[in-house]
């Protein structure tokens, strides 16, 4: 099914505490709130250019988001009021185990955090043009990142202390991550076609994907208690268990789009991805729509 949002290009997605589903619209410098059944209620950013991409809840009942070219973490309410905190281009953000925001910064290759008091830290990561990407709450109630051009996968405790593990393939290329149902974290490397594991020693697993070029981008847990990630060249979601199975599955074509013409020949371009409040998994299709999959 498909919800076609008329108002942008959504990006990353997300469910509030409120039982709706946020999502941010990349170029237009919009943030949305969807309802499954009813209309979205689209909020304007101001300033507009700050490209809004990953949004996620925050431990204090609003959405977070970042902005990377505004330079700018900021958190909104369910009526659409925002407030803004500085960051050097800020991209994944999540709520850490301390009740703070957590979020990676790809040029400076920090990471930082905004308590909800407003205090603000910035740790370093020690590799050098890094670009840390996407962050999540690992079983060891640390944080687990990505380094996209570090070929690493990242720990940070609540206290600072940042431990790398490079990864196995060249030009890996992590982005998306989150924590998996079996007390690991599961990651997708967009640059290898690989969809990969790391235990809390730093144990690392790695599955190709039938389809190496397809450009898996973000993952999350489903449901299912089995993974679900974005293939972002291929316009498909795939699934993989726990053992490494693999199954994908093709997203929906826009409607007024010609019809495709061999692998890949649409562009629907999925982002992010998360388990919706109807307990469908839902994606955020940069060609302008919300796709829901049973």
């Amino acid at each position: 099914m498909l919800t076609l949002i008329d108002a942008g290009a959504p990006y990353g997605i997300a469910t509030g505490t409120d039982g709706a589903l946020w999502f941010t619209l990349v170029h237009q410098g919009r943030v949305g709130r969807l309802v499954p059944g009813q209309e979205p209620v689209i909020h304007q950013l101001d300033p507009a250019d700050g490209l809004p991409t990953v949004i996620t809840p925050g431990p204090d009942g609003a959405m977070w988001f970042t902005e990377g070219t505004g330079g700018r973490v900021c958190r909104i309410t369910a009526d659409g009021q925002v407030t803004a905190y500085e960051a050097a281009a800020p991209y994944g953000i999540v709520a850490g185990p301390d009740g703070a925001v957590w979020f990676t910064e790809l040029q400076t290759g920090r990471i930082g955090r905004i308590g909800m008091d407003g205090a603000r830290a910035e740790f370093e990561v020690p590799v050098e043009g890094g670009m840390p990407s996407f962050i999540t709450v690992g079983p060891d109630d640390a944080l687990w990142f990505t380094l996209n051009q570090g070929n690493a996968i990242g720990r940070i405790s609540l206290a600072g202390e940042v431990v790398v593990h490079p990864l196995p393939t060249e030009g890996a290329a992590p982005v998306g991550i989150t924590r998996g149902p079996d007390e690991a974290c599961w990651f997708v490397e967009i640059g290898a076609g690989q969809v990969g594991r790391i235990d809390p020693s730093g144990k690392i697993t790695e599955y190709p994907l039938p389809d190496r070029a397809s450009r898996p981008h973000a993952i999350i847990t489903g449901p299912d208690d089995a993974l679900w990630f974005t293939e972002w060249a291929a316009d498909r979601i795939g699934r993989i268990t726990t053992d490494g199975a693999v199954d994908e599955h093709p997203l929906p074509r826009l409607p007024g789009e010609p019809a495709p013409e061999g692998d890949g020949a649409r562009k629907a371009e999925p982002h992010g991805l998360t388990v919706g409040p109807d307990g469908a998994i839902w994606v955020a299709l940069e060609a302008g729509a919300l796709a829901r999959v049973d």
